[in-house]
């Protein structure tokens, strides 16, 4: 996952420090260790929905398992000795948050016979934690928080059901842009969009090159691009310039009223989803039978800002009324 800026830095600002609670436990409660990176409220949320599903698959907190939770503030440094305390504890299973903390994990934990459960890891596959998306590793499997990108054309044809031409503001130096530039490619057609590049290498560029999609785009989709995302503000004004409405990839920015609307990933969700694969492994189940999980439709949450709306000239459907989803 790519955590914000803000969030991070309110990690930092504590001690650079192993930090942990422990729960009490019983002598009948199963252990489980919860190693994160930071306290980071998407990170908290995947945590908090860890315990749900464990909680609704049999195992509650307080009765039949016990938690000792680590996190490190962020200091990579210190999850060989996280992973070291967690694993004097003997617990049944540890539950990693993060890439660099479930890779970590498996490197210390290798041989040890304590199944691993990762969340909040966005390629499983190219961080070598697992072999493909159809098979957990031996000791190792999770949930990634890997967005659906046919989820979000879905989204956004429903909020702009007359749209046709997708906008996609890229870094063509960034080899993630362009992996997700090629996926947005085979997967419009099928959600009616064709669309319609828009290569930027230099935030100095963004106004010229996203107000030259006038009379070409319905709609842009702005990634979670470490060039686009840090100037969406920028994006925002350009595009309404022009009058082309944003779908987001985070919700902050329409949680501000700077981009109409946003289809992002729940993070509570994503925990939710190891849960349910911790629940399967301490019921039996081999990490290696159970193929990581990405998520789906469900686990997206939709986000629309009606000032920002109206601004846009965005018309919101009647369908949404009932969502939950829209702030002022």
């Amino acid at each position: 996952m790519k955590l914000n800026k803000s969030g991070l830095l309110s990690g930092l600002v504590l001690a650079g420090s192993l930090f942990a609670s422990v729960s009490s436990a019983s002598a009948d409660e199963i252990k489980v260790g919860i190693a994160n990176f930071g306290e980071h409220p998407q990170l908290n949320a995947s945590i908090a929905g860890f315990k749900q599903a464990m909680a609704e698959n049999g195992f509650v907190e307080g009765k039949d398992v016990s938690y000792s939770e680590s996190h490190t503030n962020f200091d990579a440094s210190l999850v060989p000795q996280m992973i070291t305390k967690l694993q004097a504890e003997n617990p049944k299973l540890i539950f990693t948050v993060t890439t660099p903390v479930s890779q970590i994990a498996k490197q210390a934990l290798a041989g040890s016979g304590i199944p691993i459960v990762f969340s909040a890891v966005t390629d499983p596959v190219a961080a070598k934690l697992v072999p493909s998306w159809d098979a957990g590793d031996e000791n190792m499997t999770g949930a990634s928080d890997l967005q659906d990108m046919a989820a979000v054309l879905e989204f956004t044809r429903k909020l702009l059901p007359n749209a046709k031409r997708l906008a996609l503001p890229y870094n063509p130096g960034e080899a993630n842009d362009v992996a997700l530039l090629e996926k947005v490619q085979e997967l419009a057609p099928a959600a009616g969009f064709s669309v319609v590049p828009v290569g930027i290498d230099n935030v100095n560029d963004i106004m010229q090159r996203i107000t030259s999609v006038a009379g070409k785009a319905d709609v842009i989709y702005t990634p979670a691009s470490n060039l686009i995302q840090p100037a969406i503000a920028a994006v925002s004004a350009a595009a309404r310039q022009i009058g082309v409405p944003i779908v987001n990839s985070d919700s902050s920015a329409v949680a501000s009223g700077t981009v109409p609307a946003s289809f992002s990933v729940d993070y509570s969700q994503v925990g939710m989803n190891a849960g349910k694969i911790a629940a399967e492994i301490l019921k039996g189940k081999s990490p290696a039978e159970i193929a990581p999980s990405a998520p789906a439709y469900a686990d997206h949450a939709p986000l629309i800002s009606k000032s920002a709306a109206t601004a846009f000239g965005i018309e919101i459907p009647a369908e949404f009324n009932d969502c939950g989803c829209i702030v002022e």
